[in-house]
């Protein structure tokens, strides 16, 4: 089986648990015989000293109207080129590697209209939905907004404006996001966002697990606890880490933060501000985004770590991972991250953006290593039943079934 996997950010460039799931189940792809190739954008994180591995199954081509955590705006001859640009590339690819199914996975910030087009090619395809991008994706595909449907007599305006537009560009212009989908939580299924056009029941929920590097690390055992506090992930204001360095400083002199990630400058910015007034600055720790190798190591040296997202986290892998190493959580169990995280039994948990409530948590937990024993074992336990290797399998069958079935998308 031929599968050609499209997204916006592959490792070792990543921005989050997205692309680490991908990669997952491409390696899965490849241990089980299968030809895989990724066609992603030209997105390098400058910190990245990895380079790609040989073979040249991964092309770094497409455009992005993503750019440094911000949506820049475009004029109507880049958007034109960037759309002419990203579908001379996938139709090249289709041509070269005749693929029997593709795969999309985050595509948001994309041309949503590869999606289109790869209907229009009559390939099966499945899509792997690990946050809301068919909300957010169309708003910033700044080629379709103008013709994005919004309610009203005004549709049929863009309608007809969108199929003149079409036949004097040879440009899609309209988005078709019926498929097969895999969606990573139930809670990702009910809040998917899909269009009424698109065939929901064709669907199913495979919730992600953890690599197999984490568990095989075993579950550190709470030593004394030293106040190292660990948040690791996206640093962009829904993650919630002001709401750390708020809790910060509620708590002794002692207790640091450190914090892993690829940063939105302006919101790091805001953050650095936000504790210099705090006057913690010298208890938070910023770091760049790290290998997966090296994450391993930055739970380990925790005494907890914060999943403090203030959004509705479609599944969350950083609790899975700190659980799987032996480090006490303590969340706010928003979306799906809900559906493994358990109040006393796996985790401690506080409502979105309360600081105060997060450092009682932390509190607790420092001066109970009974709780820290007991919501470690509890981790573990929840880590152990969410493997990466069991979401990967799920993954490969559903794109073998689907590229079988030899049926195109809707």
């Amino acid at each position: 089986m031929r599968v050609l996997a499209i997204g916006s950010v592959y490792p070792p460039h990543l921005l989050g648990g997205y692309e680490v799931i991908w990669q997952g189940v491409s390696d899965a792809l490849a241990a089980a015989g299968h030809t895989g190739r990724v066609l992603v954008s030209d997105y390098a994180n400058p910190a990245v000293v990895e380079v790609d591995p040989p073979g040249g199954s991964v092309h770094r081509e497409l455009r992005w109207y993503w750019h440094d955590h911000r949506w820049p705006r475009h004029r109507l001859a880049e958007r034109v080129a960037i759309e002419r640009h990203n579908a001379a590339v996938l139709a090249a690819h289709l041509q070269a590697f005749a693929p029997d199914v593709v795969a999309f996975w985050p595509m948001g910030g994309m041309s949503l209209t590869l999606i289109t087009r790869v209907r229009r090619a009559r390939l099966p395809a499945v899509f792997f939905l690990l946050d809301p991008w068919p909300i957010y994706g169309p708003v910033h595909d700044q080629w379709l907004a103008p013709w994005r449907p919004r309610g009203g007599p005004a549709d049929r305006v863009r309608a007809a404006a969108a199929a003149l537009t079409e036949r004097a560009t040879g440009l899609c212009t309209e988005l078709d996001l019926r498929g097969r989908w895999v969606f990573g939580s139930e809670w990702m299924a009910a809040h998917a966002g899909l269009p009424a056009a698109t065939d929901d029941r064709s669907g199913v929920v495979l919730r992600p697990g953890v690599e197999q590097r984490y568990l095989s690390a075993g579950a550190k055992p709470a030593g004394p606890w030293s106040g190292r506090l660990l948040y690791l992930g996206r640093v962009v204001e829904q993650k919630g880490v002001g709401t750390a360095i708020d809790a910060l400083a509620r708590l002794p002199a002692e207790t640091t933060l450190t914090v892993i990630g690829s940063a939105d400058p302006v919101y790091r910015a805001t953050l650095e501000s936000r504790a210099d007034g705090l006057g913690v600055t010298d208890r938070v720790h910023f770091r760049p985004a790290c290998s997966r190798a090296e994450t391993v190591a930055a739970y380990a040296a925790a005494d907890a770590v914060l999943f403090p997202v203030l959004w509705e986290e479609p599944w969350g892998l950083v609790p899975l991972e700190a659980m799987a190493v032996g480090r006490p959580v303590i969340a706010t169990r928003r979306g799906g991250s809900g559906e493994f995280l358990r109040t006393g039994v796996n985790c401690l948990s506080h409502r979105p953006g309360d600081a105060d409530g997060l450092a009682a948590a932390v509190t607790a937990l420092a001066a109970d290593p009974a709780l820290r024993e007991r919501l470690v074992r509890g981790g573990r336990e929840t880590a152990e039943t969410h493997s990466a290797a069991a979401f990967n399998q799920a993954a490969v069958a559903e794109l073998v079934r689907t590229a079988r079935s030899q049926v195109p998308p809707g």
